[in-house]
């Protein structure tokens, strides 16, 4: 577990209460724009978040009781990959995380545009990995019936995941020799095929992107039920957890990916996040007086199983740090928060909360904040290639 409190902020449209873009302002009406997402992250970045995870879906928003889209609420999305590039030069340190879904999508696009994301960001890329459930989902692409279940959608995700880290791997680092003395600009030997053969993907040859600073960018997944978690301790190099969720406790939930983990035979204790909805005011009576007035204005409650996967806290920041602290007693490497307004509650984590975790000894200051790559800033040990131990060592070739 990192030694540092990490912090992600989970961005979604104008936030994620059905009713934050009734209170956005301008900002309602820039959702669509470069600048929009810019400004949000930029933020993020110059006040030491580690990573912003950009939402995704094949829907452009909520679906009411009726299965039509919910008016009520944002419709439309950019792509989050193709938003995560566009930020990424005028950022620093800070992760890149675009949700990219493996159902309905190649593995070949996946691994070129997650790879593209880590050459544009020096080594800040990660990956959301979800799964797409739903049959307007699969109306869109119109291949599949639509109809298949978890099981089937989280085994075919596993091959996926394979299959990228197979292309992630296929070009060694030094792949690109640029020999002017034979004509070679690449050694055809450190180029692998990945080679895959499976129940649902089957993929042959190495990917056209050559290996990117991090080699394999961290894959996040969100942990919300047994099935997800048992997916997500396969796949996953950092597990995202939803405290609250069906009565689950955060202490039942760690010991849970931990048991899957030991289950799974492997030593590798994966960085687990809390999600955690957020709201943020100046005392806690504020705060819940403007969670209630979106409420009001959604014509519905938005709580932890009502809207939200995750606990929903109107709070103020020495109570969130409090959480927070808490978590990390319980061994939770950090935090993922979903700040139901924004900018409002992002520029609260950002230029408040994240000092008051400094203050707290849960963070270090902004400036002797990492900048290395996102794994090493996460804690995660350096992706080493299934195909470096394939050549010979220049001891050996010399021999």
């Amino acid at each position: 577990m990192p030694d540092r409190t990490v912090l992600v902020t989970a961005l979604q449209g104008a936030g994620w209460h059905p009713a934050a873009w009734q209170v956005a302002g301008d900002t309602a009406r820039r959702l669509t724009s470069l600048r929009h997402w810019r400004d949000v992250v930029v933020e993020q970045d110059r006040l030491g978040v580690d990573a912003v995870t950009i939402e995704d879906s094949f829907t452009a928003g909520p679906v009411d009781a009726a299965g039509d889209l919910d008016t009520r609420t944002v419709v439309g999305r950019l792509d989050a990959l193709l938003v995560a590039n566009a930020v990424a030069p005028a950022t620093r340190t800070i992760g890149l995380v675009p949700t990219v879904s493996v159902t309905h999508t190649e593995p070949f696009h996946v691994a070129t545009g997650l790879q593209t994301l880590d050459h544009v960001s020096l080594g800040r890329a990660g990956w959301r990995l979800q799964v797409s459930a739903t049959a307007r989902e699969a109306a869109l692409f119109g291949r599949r019936p639509g109809d298949e279940d978890a099981a089937t959608l989280f085994d075919e995700g596993r091959e996926i995941a394979e299959v990228v880290s197979r292309l992630w791997d296929s070009w060694d680092d030094d792949a690109i020799i640029r020999d002017v003395a034979t004509g070679r600009f690449i050694d055809r030997d450190r180029i692998h095929n990945a080679a895959f053969t499976g129940t649902h993907v089957s993929v042959h040859g190495a990917s056209i992107v050559p290996r990117s600073p991090q080699g394999r960018p961290p894959v996040f997944t969100l942990a919300h039920r047994a099935d997800a978690a048992s997916f997500a301790v396969d796949v996953a190099d950092v597990v995202l957890v939803t405290p609250g969720f069906a009565g689950r406790e955060a202490r039942d939930l760690l010991e849970e990916v931990r048991h899957l983990e030991q289950a799974a035979g492997t030593d590798v204790r994966r960085p687990v996040l809390a999600d955690l909805a957020v709201l943020l005011d100046t005392s806690a009576t504020a705060a819940a007086d403007a969670l209630a007035a979106l409420d009001a204005a959604a014509g519905s409650s938005y709580a932890v199983g009502a809207g939200s996967d995750a606990d929903v806290l109107a709070t103020t920041v020495p109570e969130l740090v409090d959480r927070i602290a808490a978590l990390r007693a319980l061994g939770y490497a950090g935090v993922r928060l979903r700040p139901l307004r924004i900018p409002i509650d992002s520029t609260a984590i950002a230029r408040q909360l994240v000092p008051a975790l400094v203050t707290a000894g849960l963070r270090a200051d902004v400036a002797s904040r990492p900048t290395a790559d996102l794994r090493t800033r996460l804690g995660i040990a350096p992706a080493v290639s299934r195909y470096a131990s394939t050549r010979p060592s220049p001891l050996e070739v010399s021999a």
